[in-house]
């Protein structure tokens, strides 16, 4: 892990090789591109080049289109004439899964190639196949003789090529001899690059993608030391989550992943893949983007390199203390913050999930209801569910005539004045982290009094630019100096809007939950541009988001939804709404809705149930990897899935005001 050995305390970006896609260049520390993909059939010429249109004016800086067979890659050629001849010279990136003709004829054609290794020249059956090493590097010597004609016609070109791994289309000789896992995924592509490499072609970028988060940050970092082990360089990288879906959730998975990456000064160009139509996708990756612009390390301390390892794929994290309902085993928890005036109210408690029945004085509580409310300095005056706790600052709490599910914030300064016996258990101390004003002098008594305080639970926020490199760094003071307390993330936006601001919370604080450390969440909004009330509804759901994104507490349906393109066989956006619609109340289940059968069996492993298209009208239903109805009509597919639900226990009757079917 020493490549990352800078990027853990502070922002710098990854060196990598330059690549040129036509006149953009990509790497070697040019601004990091922005790209997206067109949903609509590749033979229609007049709807494509539209829809390109629409998408290089959003600000995408290349466009991807899909080249399913050898048809559609012929058509790339009028596609490319008619944007030239608007005035748009955007590079154009032709997708080609399982037909290595069709990506011949899109090399001459167009100024990038992207090829799946898991699908290119293998096939994926999900079939186990016992090789020995000889007959192993027989498959490999097939694959050469393969994939080296189109290594030598985009060398010949001046094309471009992203071997871009699917988490959810290895093949079945890699899973054969690697399984399901991130270095599957990097040896997938490994394979592909050393053939390039012996060519003397180098004009690569490579992507690690998944619909897990988790599973995508891990595998780009072990593809970075891959690389820099056996190549002694890096290729440029596309960032990505796949079938991240729609709306908030889509957001929020695809900041996570992405972002992680980002912060570490991983990444050279990024698509955020919503089952959206492709333009709406552009400004979530604007918002991305612009964050490393500006973008100032603070005051952290450097690290020792033995520290690496806990950020490794499954290392374990120092375990917490277990307070209260914070810490141990326990799932995160999630603290709203109604500390502005006046939000202390009966209708903020409803927007955030707690609903009061004046009738039967009765308190009806949601799945993602916060644990937690921080009050600041602001008396709570409205009767509260007794699952419901109160955090005051430290001051409002001396004068609180009944402490009673109420504890105490303090600022550092004053925890180090107070005496440790008579406070409540939990009580709260927030930690802004390398900030200018706080001294490393300071730190020690402050660790060393958290060693003896086994109530305190330590809310960690930054001023700094870096805030995710300065609070990583404070939480691995905290472990080496055998700190076991609970520990919150404490975020403020001050964006201008909750657009940005979601990326802000999801980039910041799901980098560290991805990482495995944090036992909460408090989601705090601020801006001078935009004075209205926060949305209280909306940033609770984005806390509960985060958490679900980063598989730390589940609380709600997850969607794995394909974000549509030109092999899409059925309406993508309508469908999803629709199945959303009637299982939106299915708490913990993972339904994956795929547009086709590239991704589709294959991201099967990481969902519950499947919803394929097969067929033109057609839909295949998967439990996990099994195939349970073929060739369903898409008329009556979503109530299918309903029954398949039933079938398979995992189907609950939707509350009162639900409609399902």
């Amino acid at each position: 892990m020493e490549l990352f050995a800078a990027s853990l305390t502070r922002y710098q970006r990854l060196a990598t090789l330059e690549v040129k896609v036509g006149d953009l260049s990509l790497g070697n520390f040019n601004p990091i591109r922005i790209q997206t993909m067109t949903t609509t059939d590749t033979l229609d010429t007049e709807a494509t080049v539209a829809q390109a249109i629409r998408c290089i004016e959003a600000g995408a800086e290349l466009v991807r289109i899909t080249a399913p067979s050898r048809k559609e890659a012929e058509n790339l050629l009028p596609i490319k004439n008619a944007l030239r001849k608007k005035g748009y010279h955007t590079p154009l990136v032709a997708d080609i899964h399982f037909t290595p003709n069709a990506a011949e004829i899109a090399a001459r054609i167009v100024e990038k190639v992207r090829i799946n290794p898991g699908n290119y020249i293998d096939k994926k059956k999900f079939e186990t196949i016992e090789y020995t090493d000889q007959a192993y590097q027989e498959e490999i010597e097939r694959i050469r003789d393969r994939f080296t004609p189109l290594v030598r016609i985009c060398k010949s070109y001046g094309t471009a090529m992203r071997i871009g791994t699917n988490h959810g289309s290895l093949s079945d000789r890699i899973m054969s001899r690697y399984g399901d896992t991130p270095i599957g995924m990097v040896e997938s592509a490994m394979e592909f690059l050393r053939i390039a490499e012996s060519e003397q072609y180098y004009n690569i970028v490579l992507s690690m993608k998944s619909s897990n988060p988790r599973v995508m940050v891990e595998a780009y970092r072990l593809l970075i030391e891959n690389m820099d082990a056996e190549l002694g360089h890096c290729y440029p990288l596309h960032l990505g989550v796949t079938e991240a879906g729609d709306g908030e959730d889509g957001r929020i998975k695809s900041s996570i992943g992405i972002g992680t990456l980002l912060e570490d000064g991983i990444g050279d160009t990024i698509r955020v893949s919503l089952t959206e139509d492709p333009e709406f996708e552009i400004p979530v990756c604007r918002d991305l983007v612009k964050r490393y612009q500006t973008i100032h390390n603070g005051p952290v301390p450097p690290m020792n390199s033995g520290s690496l390892a806990l950020l490794s794929g499954g290392a374990p994290k120092p375990a917490t203390r277990e307070i209260k309902n914070l810490g141990g085993k326990q799932v995160p928890v999630v603290v709203a913050d109604l500390s502005k005036p006046g939000a202390c109210s009966l209708s903020t408690l409803s927007a955030v999930g707690y609903h009061y029945e004046p009738s039967t004085v009765k308190w009806n509580i949601g799945d993602m209801a916060p644990d937690y409310i921080y009050a600041g300095s602001q008396w709570v005056a409205i009767p509260l569910p007794g699952t419901l706790s109160v955090i005051y600052d430290y001051p409002t709490w001396l004068e609180a005539p009944d402490k009673q599910g109420a504890y105490p914030l303090f600022e550092t300064a004053a925890y180090l004045d107070q005496e440790i016996t008579d406070k409540p258990s939990p009580h709260f101390v927030r930690l802004d982290c390398y900030s200018r004003e706080s001294s490393k002098e300071s730190l020690e008594p402050l660790l060393d009094k958290f060693r003896k305080d086994p109530g305190a639970v330590i809310c960690l926020q930054s001023t700094n630019d870096n805030a995710m490199q300065s609070i990583r760094r404070m939480l691995l003071e905290l472990a080496a100096a055998s700190v076991h307390n609970p520990v919150l993330f404490f975020c403020e936006s001050h964006k201008s809007g909750m657009e940005e601001s979601l990326i802000h919370y999801a980039v910041e604080t799901g980098a560290l939950f991805i990482e495995g450390f944090g036992n909460g969440i408090c989601l705090r909004y601020f801006s001078e541009e935009d004075a209205r009330t926060p949305d209280y509804h909306l940033v609770n759901s984005i806390a509960f988001g985060i958490l679900q994104a980063t598989r730390t507490r589940i609380s709600k349906t997850e969607y794995i939804s394909c974000p549509s393109c030109g092999r899409t066989l059925f309406d993508l956006q309508e469908t999803t709404s629709k199945i959303r619609a009637v299982t939106h109340h299915l708490k913990g289940v993972k339904i994956a809705i795929m547009g086709c059968i590239v991704n589709g069996p294959g991201e099967m492993a990481d969902a519950d149930f499947g919803y394929v298209g097969s067929g033109p009208g057609k839909i295949t239903l998967y439990k996990g990897k099994e195939i349970i109805k073929r060739g369903v009509p898409e008329s009556i597919a979503v109530t299918e899935l309903i029954e398949l639900l039933k079938a398979n226990g995992a189907w609950v009757e939707p509350p009162v005001g639900v409609t399902a079917g």
